[in-house]
């Protein structure tokens, strides 16, 4: 479960931001809605464990994440949470199997090749294992940041603007693997977005105001 308790953040010489409670249950997809300035990075970047709030605490499966040190927080987020961005953040001099062999070890875990190899097989990816990112097309490369965003088998799985530079066909189809992957590695979803082509698919929404 991942809970947002009593959340405030102030920067300085800015405006406090608080949000209203919620709590998530394990496997739930929920879509996070805000227009510019709502906070919605804000609260994407408390939820990863990125930004320390002002107040309040994220819990994930019972952790408060923001009591630990912060080795022990790098670690746990790399275990608990994977994030997906608009745009994919690979290694251009490593091939496709380092990048997801570097998340494991970042995560403090053992390198595991059966895991990535079937993280990149329901991706439909594995023949491009040892290929670099240069040689991949965009479709592609979306693909294997949702591939490293899964392959720790995180609790939460997110998912920032994922579809707001894509055409049409492009967002379906990265919509569509997001929930699949979602539902494969049993990780609760967070989509945060403004795009309305994506409202349709969720169910569960968080509205910032």
């Amino acid at each position: 479960m991942i809970a947002v308790k009593s959340i405030a953040h102030h920067y300085a010489n800015g405006k406090p931001i608080s949000f209203k409670d919620w709590e998530i249950q394990n496997g739930e997809q929920w879509l996070l809605l805000g227009s510019s300035g709502s906070g919605k990075t804000t609260l994407l970047h408390i939820l990863t464990g990125i930004l320390r709030p002002t107040a309040g605490e994220i819990l994930i499966d019972g952790t408060s994440i923001y009591q630990l040190p912060a080795k022990d927080l790098d670690q746990f987020r790399g275990r608990k949470v994977g994030i997906v961005f608009q745009r994919p953040h690979l290694i251009k001099s490593l091939t496709i199997a380092e990048n997801l062999k570097m998340a494991q070890s970042f995560a403090g875990l053992q390198v595991d090749e059966t895991r990535i190899l079937t993280v990149l097989g329901s991706l439909s990816i594995a023949d491009k294992v040892n290929a670099y990112p240069n040689e991949l097309s965009q479709g592609q490369l979306q693909r294997v940041s949702i591939a490293r965003a899964v392959i720790n088998k995180p609790s939460l799985l997110i998912a920032d603007e994922p579809t707001s530079s894509l055409d049409d066909t492009n967002a379906t189809a990265v919509l569509d693997l997001l929930l699949e992957q979602s539902t494969l590695n049993q990780a609760t979803l967070i989509v945060a977005t403004h795009d309305n082509r994506v409202k349709e698919a969720f169910k569960n929404r968080y509205e910032l105001s």
